[in-house]
């Protein structure tokens, strides 16, 4: 039997890496008493899967992970039996069976929502109406928006702009917050940040990534009709 549950990572915790986080759930599942089920061989380790990983310092309300069972609990009374295991900064919000043919959810991501918010003393250099008039003007106005980007191996250009869903700026205490959805997966993963670093290169300012709080909303896989739909709506409640 399939599992799919979604959790919610704030505070301190969002320092946790991603193995740890993988160590954490394992642990957490043992304690809640889940009927996780094992791999065969000289080494069984429990069956779990993670969607998209989450980089050191970001924040999220939509993250993923599989696992299978051999008897399961009622959706409600296996998001409180977790629940009652976790520390402060970590929270699961859903547990739904998946089909038996499903795919794991780190084959199915496709998409995700960030904000990228100012923190406390730090001050955005243009104002609100300013941003929205350079998103406009800078990017959605443009036919492309070509960068180069470069990784451990080597560079390329690439042009963000049909893997960049939606970009957006919205007022929140007075400071400018930035709203993204972007491509995301195997194929093609854009990072927020260099979404929003590549606009202060083109502004010639200083992007500070310690001055920004990276905060992801959600997961999204396809489903059947080509939409976007957040990975826990392809389960069910149990």
């Amino acid at each position: 039997m399939k599992i799919r549950i979604k959790f919610r990572k704030w505070g301190v915790m969002k320092f946790i890496g991603h193995l740890d986080m993988m160590r954490y759930f394992q642990k957490a599942v043992r304690r809640a008493n889940i009927d996780i089920k094992y791999s065969e061989g000289f080494s069984p380790h429990q069956i779990m899967s993670f969607a998209a990983p989450l980089g050191v310092g970001i924040t999220s309300d939509g993250e993923y992970f599989d696992i299978e069972v051999n008897t399961t609990l009622s959706s409600k009374e296996a998001v409180q039996a977790l629940n009652n295991t976790m520390v402060e900064g970590v929270e699961v919000v859903s547990y739904v069976q998946l089909p038996d043919q499903a795919k794991t959810a780190m084959s199915l991501v496709t998409a995700a929502d960030y904000t990228l918010s100012y923190k406390e003393g730090c001050e955005s250099p243009r104002s609100m109406s300013e941003w929205k008039e350079i998103l406009e003007t800078e990017f959605s106005g443009q036919p492309a928006f070509t960068i180069l980007k470069k990784t451990k191996k080597s560079e390329r250009e690439v042009d963000l702009k049909p893997l960049v869903y939606d970009f957006h700026v919205e007022e929140q205490g007075e400071k400018p917050v930035f709203f993204l959805r972007v491509s995301t997966g195997s194929t093609d993963n854009i990072k927020p940040e260099l979404v929003l670093s590549s606009i202060y290169e083109r502004l010639g300012l200083s992007y500070d990534e310690n001055a920004i709080q990276i905060h992801r909303l959600e997961v999204y896989a396809r489903d059947e009709a080509g939409q976007l739909v957040p990975l826990d709506a392809l389960g069910t409640e149990i």
